[in-house]
């Protein structure tokens, strides 16, 4: 019995004395298995997204030894499974695009399977929102345990981050002052070990988004992959999810809106990653909590950064672990956090950040003095976006924050590669960069593509920043003006598919707007003109993905997946 109220679910396959139960049984006793070790006991399935096509997670299978050493040491019995794993640093077009597919994976594997509770191990930017929304949609007990991020990079005799540094080399190289020499060898050393990215990228922040959601144990988000303390924190981490079982404490105990709220709120203050959005609401989603852009706004906006991480800072994850970590930013930030959200440790949020003072607040720094006063994330709406659209002011130029400026505009990710560095291109710092069409259906996928390259006859001239617009995403390892996920898409007729070069377009950050100054009558007569055809796969997942995906401001989630099915055990048996 667990917490001597309700049976164990794997019961429901175990404990039966017939030829159902004898099949269940009989094969995991031809792999060695004790009668007692899965009878009675709580079933921790060790859900492991290890591949050698997603590098940033190829070491997990080790952390599931250890995660496997702490459930037997706690009375569990673990079952590892592999899934389908999504890596952003090879996988094309876009990780993004495999997100819902693996959650579903995993919300079909955990509902078929004798698990009574579930550790997640995950890396790579998409791996952790996917299992996060497979896990939340059964309901089980639920521990993530992230891979964390490589140790820093070393290029030149500097130290160089993850993703940012790719940017800044290859902007280098097309201008002209690096050369392909420098830039191939740069590869050595800016990946040096296991782990995903090093800099507050989408890996790192959504590591981080799961320890403030309560999901993971205190201090482990951001433990780099190759630190002893990464192998002591899973082996707690499989002892805990077997008390959790004990303890009935299901995902959907430990996170509410009190926690999203709360991730949110981190992220902010964390100069994280805008893919977190996406993710945050599509949880939200999987969970039955009604969250929208405007919760974002209401609950960031008047955080300011206090990771000085790169793209946003100076420095790299390694010293924001050696600083405190994520606990001690929290620390920092405790009167803007509901303190009393449950946590996967059994203490409250305000219980496991108590001390957790800052040991560098150059790295971590008080809220009083902030490394920026900008944080990751404004809300913009306007004629372009009425449904929404993102910016992250942390990682913006100042001067470009308010700005207005022509349009110039792109109709595709094609068009871009073609003209981009064409030295007869009518543009200038002045400009307004307009990449439409990588949105969620019309790519499909929404790639990270949102932070378009500066024209090269820009960059030969010094220019580092341009304000830009899409209604795709960008890396969290980019960096500049960058207006991201407007909604509603342009392949849907949303209004950016509207705007012609040399249209006027207004970004106002502190007003957060986002306005083409072009009259509504104007925009109604281009919009009859327009003909909007999205081009559909002819079949297969990708088909399915074009079909049923949402819109950026509600996720990225399937329709149909909106909503949990359960942990209820299936009715109908094999044999």
């Amino acid at each position: 019995m667990a917490g001597g109220a309700r049976p164990l679910r794997s019961e429901a396959w175990f404990k039966r004395i017939d030829n159902t139960g004898f099949e269940h049984r009989t094969h995991l006793k031809a792999r060695g298995a004790l009668p007692d070790m899965f009878q009675g006991k709580p079933v921790i399935g060790v859900a492991n997204s290890a591949s050698d096509l997603v590098p940033c997670n190829a070491h997990l299978t080790t952390l599931a030894e250890w995660v496997s050493k702490g459930v037997l040491e706690a009375g569990g019995y673990p079952l590892v499974f592999s899934t389908m794993s999504i890596g952003d640093s090879i996988m094309r077009p876009s990780g993004m695009l495999f997100r819902n597919l693996m959650s579903m994976e995993l919300e079909a594997t955990l509902r078929a399977n004798p698990l009574d509770g579930v550790v997640l191990l995950t890396g790579c930017d998409n791996t952790a929102p996917a299992y996060m929304m497979g896990a939340a949609s059964v309901d089980l007990p639920t521990i993530v345990v992230h891979g964390g991020p490589m140790i820093s990079g070393r290029v030149g005799g500097r130290s160089v981050g993850s993703g940012t540094d790719i940017f800044k080399m290859h902007a280098e190289y097309r201008a002209g002052r690096m050369s392909q020499d420098a830039f191939l060898d740069a590869e050595y050393g800016m990946s040096r070990s296991n782990g995903h990215c090093n800099t507050m990228g989408t890996a790192t922040t959504m590591g981080c988004i799961a320890e403030a959601l309560g999901l993971s144990l205190p201090g482990t988000a951001a433990i780099p992959a190759v630190d002893g303390r990464r192998l002591g924190t899973s082996q707690q981490a499989g002892r805990r999810i077997v008390e959790m079982v004990r303890e009935e404490l299901a995902f959907s105990k430990v996170v509410d809106r009190r926690s999203l709220e709360n991730a949110i709120r981190v992220n902010a203050a964390l100069g994280g990653s805008t893919n977190a959005i996406l993710h945050i609401i599509a949880l939200a989603g999987r969970l039955g909590i009604e969250l929208s852009l405007a919760d974002f706004e209401a609950n960031c906006r008047d955080i300011p950064l206090l990771a000085n991480i790169v793209p946003n800072g100076k420095f790299l994850v390694e010293e924001f672990y050696g600083a405190g970590g994520l606990p001690a930013l929290m620390f920092q930030l405790r009167d803007r956090l509901n303190l009393d959200a449950r946590t996967v440790s059994g203490r409250s949020v305000g219980a496991n950040i108590a001390g957790a003072k800052s040991d560098d607040p150059v790295v971590i720094a008080p809220l009083d003095a902030p490394v920026k006063p900008q944080n990751a994330l404004r809300i913009l709406t306007g004629n372009l976006a009425p449904r929404g659209a993102v910016i992250k002011p942390s990682v913006a130029s100042l001067h470009l924050l308010c700005h207005t400026g022509p349009a110039v505009v792109f109709d595709s990710i094609e068009d871009l590669d073609a003209r981009i560095d064409d030295p007869d291109l009518s543009v200038d710092e002045n400009s307004v960069l307009v990449l439409k069409n990588i949105g969620p259906r019309g790519y499909p996928g929404m790639p990270e593509l949102g932070n378009i390259r500066i024209p090269a006859k820009l960059l030969a001239r010094g220019v580092t920043d341009m304000v830009r617009i899409s209604d795709g995403r960008m890396s969290g390892t980019a960096y500049g003006t960058v207006v991201l996920h407007v909604a509603p898409e342009s392949s849907i007729g949303g209004p950016l598919a509207l705007v012609r070069d040399g249209d006027w377009i207004t970004l106002d950050v502190a007003a957060g707007l986002l306005d083409v100054d072009v009259t509504t009558e104007e925009l109604a007569r281009r919009r009859a003109e327009a003909q909007v055809v999205i081009s559909k796969p002819a079949r297969g997942y990708e088909r399915l993905f074009v079909d049923h995906v949402l819109q950026a401001d509600q996720g990225l989630d399937f329709d149909f997946l909106v909503g949990g099915s359960g942990d209820s055990v299936p009715d109908r048996r094999p044999f």
